[in-house]
């Protein structure tokens, strides 16, 4: 079913996902997150987390299901299931999901930049600069598009180590009573962390360009258990460090806990970090595109390099007019539920489609 056949010097090793994976999760959401999750689900959220990271173990699972049935992408199982004509209809909505990922990345890393550093910042030019250095790396190729996920988490790590001295200061007694919300609350907090957990689901895209890609199926689990596990423990030091009145004013609770880290040479780590989450989101936004001119290709059959063209192009139109901090919310709104869409509802019966075609096809 697959469209041709992938060279292996454009392929990408099977560990490599657990990068991939873990470069897409941290970034859209992930500075915000715990306060969002707290309205809902207080002290509790996190179990929240574990909830989710635990439901979305057995999406991954259903993904490379469906990749192995099919022996291809999203694009391959549409036309398994559908046929050609309605299969490229059925993967069209997928160019503007990962528009809109990529859209929404830029543009939350764009307002922290001008609440926290540059308040004259030129939208404009500095989203012109950011998608040139995108579509230098998207020219690259797969590989190089996976080299800077691989990068993005591997030189930012030591950030981890910025929170311990917020313990200094934390009171973990504020967490208990554990449980002392209802189930229906805690599947809400599960629910508001579809935004830092979307990004997983790049694997239906990439199943066909992974070397022997039934390998990487437990570095896909790995890395979601990494970023589930990294999450939790954020939350945990967050909570511990905010009232719950202190937290829900507090508009990135992860940049607010960096200002209790001080070094000698400089009085504002918070800066630090700012500069570092340049470099976590710019692979959200290359492996969007790449994704999305990747889709273009696929769908209608032109070239790939006119595919980013195009998105960077929409991209650079539309980012432009978003502007206030109320319109911002509604664009990471809608890629909430849009990530939630696809992931928990869309795969599942994607899983479930591929599957009665294969019996009947058997029949």
């Amino acid at each position: 079913m697959q469209e041709q056949t992938i060279p292996d010097r454009l392929k990408i090793s099977p560990f490599l996902i657990f990068y991939v994976i873990m470069a897409m999760q941290i970034g859209l959401g992930a500075l915000d997150y715990q306060r969002i999750i707290a309205k809902d689900a207080g002290y509790d959220a996190w179990i929240s987390i574990v909830f989710a990271g635990t439901c979305l173990h057995i999406i991954v699972w259903m993904i490379y299901k469906i990749a192995k049935i099919v022996n291809g992408d999203i694009v391959t199982a549409h036309m398994y299931v559908a046929g050609n004509l309605i299969g490229k209809v059925l993967s069209f909505p997928f160019i503007f999901y990962f528009l809109l990922h990529s859209l929404a990345s830029l543009r939350t890393l764009f307002e922290i930049l001008q609440v926290w550093i540059f308040p004259t910042l030129n939208l404009f030019w500095f989203s012109l600069g950011y998608m040139l250095l995108s579509m230098y790396v998207v020219f690259g190729g797969l590989r190089t598009v996976v080299g800077i996920a691989f990068f993005s988490l591997v030189l930012p790590a030591f950030l981890v180590f910025t929170f311990f001295p917020n313990l200094l200061y934390s009171n973990f007694e504020s967490l208990l009573p554990i449980f002392d919300h209802s189930v229906k609350d805690l599947i809400k907090g599960s629910f508001h962390m579809s935004l830092p957990f979307i990004g997983f689901e790049v694997v239906l895209f990439l199943y066909p360009f992974i070397k022997e890609s039934q390998k990487s199926e437990k570095w896909a689990h790995l890395g979601l258990l990494a970023t589930t596990f990294l999450y939790t423990i954020l939350a945990i030091l967050t909570f511990a460090f905010f009232s719950e009145g202190q937290l829900q004013k507090v508009m990135w609770p992860t940049l607010m806990m960096w200002k209790i880290f001080k070094l000698s040479f400089v009085e504002r780590f918070e800066f630090i970090g700012i500069a570092f989450w340049n470099l976590i989101i710019l692979p959200n936004v290359c492996i969007s595109i790449w994704i999305g001119s990747r889709l273009v290709k696929r769908i209608f059959k032109i070239r790939q390099k006119k595919g980013v063209y195009l998105l960077i192009i929409a991209q650079l139109g539309m980012i432009t007019f978003i502007h206030t901090r109320e319109e911002i919310n509604l664009l990471n709104s809608l890629m909430a539920k849009v990530g939630f869409a696809f992931t928990m509802l869309y795969i599942p019966l994607l899983f479930i489609a591929v599957y009665i075609v294969k019996k009947v096809k058997k029949k």
